[in-house]
């Protein structure tokens, strides 16, 4: 297992967590149902000292979401690289699970924001991450969730091999319902001839590892920040493949993100493949709508 900060509090009500992080007389007076994103329920908490939170929810028996999510923000925070929201407090109460942060009240972009985007990123690809991995160079301290989907954070040596065993054969042994035995070897030919197509990188980094659109913001003073995170040890161009797969982010993000990191070549053939993972979990999370986008993703490289 991973560890959570000291700071974040594990709590076994919700009124215990508001008194510990804002004072014991505090209460909620309501709260306000807000978007935060499609696997848990979102609301600003108000508080009778007015001050606000915010909460996430889930049943009980996905309790673990939300200890992952910590241990996620609390890795990227100690890189010191790019803002993430605090977190106070995990645990149960009557009938559901729930996670308490900071509510930020977002605020205009400042004028470079893609600019500062991709180089905090860059910073963070660039940080130390000897804490991250015990007994290995790739994966991550726990398992964690890559949206409702679980993702396996196995400590391998190699990259490639971490790709293939812990991110793209679990995927599709999941799908394997949708594939017929032709397919299915397809498959098994991809998961064997990865070097074909990878690289094992020099540098090592911490990766944000769900990295769209709906997981930045900016924060009350226009900086950019990370919510959300799926994070792991990592090849740095998975994230940044990630950013690409709905439409990708500005220009400016990446011209600034490559100024910084650099770039190696052959990126845009292995593009793809990085984000076979990400369609393959969409594909079994979300249904069949994602298999041709498979399919014509694993007939490229087969």
């Amino acid at each position: 297992m991973g560890t959570i900060s000291d700071k974040v509090h594990v709590c076994n009500s919700l009124k215990e967590a508001v008194s510990l992080v804002s004072g014991k007389d505090v209460s909620v007076e309501r709260k306000q149902a807000v978007h935060g994103g499609d696997a848990n329920d979102a609301y600003k908490l108000f508080l009778s000292n007015g001050e606000a939170l915010f909460l996430k929810a889930n049943i009980i028996s996905n309790k673990d979401f939300f200890r992952a999510e910590a241990e996620g923000v609390d890795a990227i925070r100690t890189t010191g690289t790019i803002r993430v929201p605090n977190i106070h407090a995990i645990g149960i109460d009557d009938g559901y699970s729930f996670l308490l942060m900071e509510f930020i009240e977002r605020a205009v972009t400042v004028h470079d924001f893609w600019e500062k985007l991709g180089t905090g990123l860059a910073a963070m690809h660039k940080a130390d991450v000897s804490s991250f991995v015990t007994d290995g160079k790739y994966g991550f301290n726990s398992d964690n969730y890559i949206g409702a989907g679980r993702q396996k954070n196995t400590p391998k040596s190699s990259w490639i091999e971490f790709f293939s065993e812990c991110r793209l054969r679990p995927q599709f042994e999941l799908a394997s319902r949708y594939f017929d035995g032709s397919f299915v070897r397809k498959t098994n030919w991809l998961l064997d001839n990865l070097d074909r197509f990878l690289y094992e990188p020099e540098k090592h980094s911490l990766l944000h590892g769900d990295l769209w659109a709906g997981n930045f913001m900016s924060d009350e003073t226009g900086q950019p920040m990370l919510i959300d995170p799926a994070v792991y040890v990592g090849c740095n161009e998975a994230d940044i493949a990630m950013t690409e797969l709905f439409g990708g982010f500005n220009r400016k993000f990446y011209d600034a993100y490559f100024k910084a990191m650099g770039v190696i070549p052959g990126y845009d053939d292995r593009r793809d493949l990085y984000n076979l993972y990400h369609l393959t979990n969409h594909l079994n999370l979300f249904g069949s709508s994602y298999l041709s986008a498979v399919i014509r993703t694993i007939e490229r490289y087969c």
